[in-house]
């Protein structure tokens, strides 16, 4: 069965780093598209970044761009997300999931992990 494993969050201050991991298993990897996505508490899960399955091509949502960046790794079915000049609100459960399309859509995406808490203390 498809598994996906996010690991990497922690407690960190604001303006520090952190790098979430995504360790997949159960699917050609390099055929889907690897999303992030984050929720907090009350709140609806809201698009992070993407990237294709190839790695040519990624997009990230406003609040995000310029300081996380998206990649992954084909040969070991792994996907990232570096965090820098975190902020307070970037606080979050963290969940990273794939997808045949490459788009933003929540409802696209079939396969699911079980998240990793960031928090960023201010």
């Amino acid at each position: 069965q498809v598994q996906l494993i996010e690991s990497g969050g922690g407690l960190v201050q604001a303006g520090g780093s952190l790098r979430l991991s995504c360790a997949a298993s159960g699917l050609t990897f390099r055929a889907y598209a690897m999303a992030w996505f984050r929720q907090t508490p009350g709140k609806e899960r809201e698009f992070v970044s993407v990237i294709s399955g190839s790695g040519s091509d990624t997009d990230y949502a406003n609040s995000v761009k310029g300081r996380f960046t998206i990649s992954r790794d084909n040969a070991k079915n792994m996907g990232y997300l570096q965090m820098n000049r975190l902020k307070a609100e970037d606080t979050a459960g963290y969940y990273c999931a794939a997808s045949l399309r490459y788009q933003r859509d929540l409802d696209s995406y079939g396969y699911w992990g079980q998240g990793t808490q960031v928090t960023v203390s201010s």
